[in-house]
């Protein structure tokens, strides 16, 4: 099939083309309006303090050292036992409700954690607790000097998604593309002979003539 032969089916169902797309979008705005809750989050920042002193020396040896201490804590922070004990802490039965994500430049003892959730005191909360968490169980089980909070978490004042409209725009090219495809699979489903060329390829002889339909007229 060309584009040529495409655009000109896609032309006959044009009110496919256009109405698919349009109901798609129409549903998913209804719902992500209306029945997905607003979500916020809150983020913290640490700093991972090892226990070796730095000279000019050594400083790059022990920066090394420090950076891979950091990513320990990362994966820490991840951790089964930090997460309970947050829940713990805050009366909650898990943090499944919450996502938590955790960042650790490769050239920076710097982490960022941040929380995210549909109440926006509570998200805060939480990333603080885990904050705390993790630097009391580094001590014990890493013997790191300290994990410092730099940025204590704040509860946010604006959520942070859902991002409505792209999903909008995406159930519009979904439906666009179901559209197409349906249009598609109908004409290759489709055994009528529509045309004189069509009758030429199946039976094998020339087409001589030709009765026209006129509409309107017995």
């Amino acid at each position: 099939m060309t584009l040529l032969e495409l655009l000109a089916l896609l032309k006959k169902r044009i009110k496919l083309v256009i109405g698919l797309p349009i109901v798609c979008a129409l549903l998913v705005g209804v719902y992500s309006f209306m029945f997905m809750p607003d979500t916020y989050t809150a983020s913290t920042s640490m700093y991972v303090l090892t226990s070796q002193e730095e000279s000019a020396s050594n400083l790059s040896t022990d920066l090394s050292a420090s950076q891979m201490v950091a990513n320990d804590v990362t994966t820490l922070l991840e951790s089964n036992r930090v997460q309970k004990a947050t829940a713990d802490d805050l009366g909650l039965k898990n943090l499944n409700d919450f996502e938590v994500s955790v960042t650790s430049a490769t050239t920076s003892r710097v982490i960022e954690l941040a929380v995210t959730g549909t109440d926006p005191d509570l998200v805060a909360r939480v990333a603080n607790a885990v904050a705390q968490n993790v630097a009391d169980i580094s001590l014990d089980v890493m013997k790191v000097e300290a994990v410092n909070i730099i940025d204590p978490a704040i509860a946010p004042t604006a959520p942070s998604g859902p991002s409505r409209p792209l999903y909008v725009a995406a159930a519009l090219m979904g439906g666009l593309f179901l559209a197409v495809a349906i249009t598609v699979v109908a004409d290759m489903i489709n055994t009528k002979v529509r045309t004189a060329d069509e009758a030429e390829e199946i039976l094998g002889v020339p087409v001589i003539g030709r009765i026209p339909v006129v509409k309107g007229v017995r």
